[in-house]
């Protein structure tokens, strides 16, 4: 079984949709971002970044391509990862 989660964009809601019987489809609350595991990565990302002076967008994407080169597995599972969730899941599946 696989979990996907999701926002309440309508292209996600849409009846004609099949999943899979593998996929557990998990709508997140309207207007939570914090609950989506993306703009963890992309507050990080924003850190990293809060202090430099680019001269030039090819500058800037020269350095956030350095950042997303040297990011390893588990600093995307740190950020990625809410055990609320999983615990949630594992405990309404059992």
């Amino acid at each position: 079984m696989a979990v996907i989660q999701f926002d309440q964009g309508s292209f996600h809601r849409l009846k004609s949709l099949d999943w899979p019987e593998n996929i557990i489809p998990i709508f997140q609350p309207s207007h939570s971002p914090e609950l989506n595991p993306i703009e963890r990565v992309w507050q990080w990302l924003k850190r990293q970044l809060e202090w430099e002076n680019c001269d030039s967008l090819i500058q800037l994407r020269h350095k956030l391509s350095e950042l997303l080169q040297a990011i390893i597995p588990d600093q995307i599972i740190s950020l990625t990862s809410y055990d609320f969730i999983l615990e949630a899941l594992f405990s309404a599946a059992s």
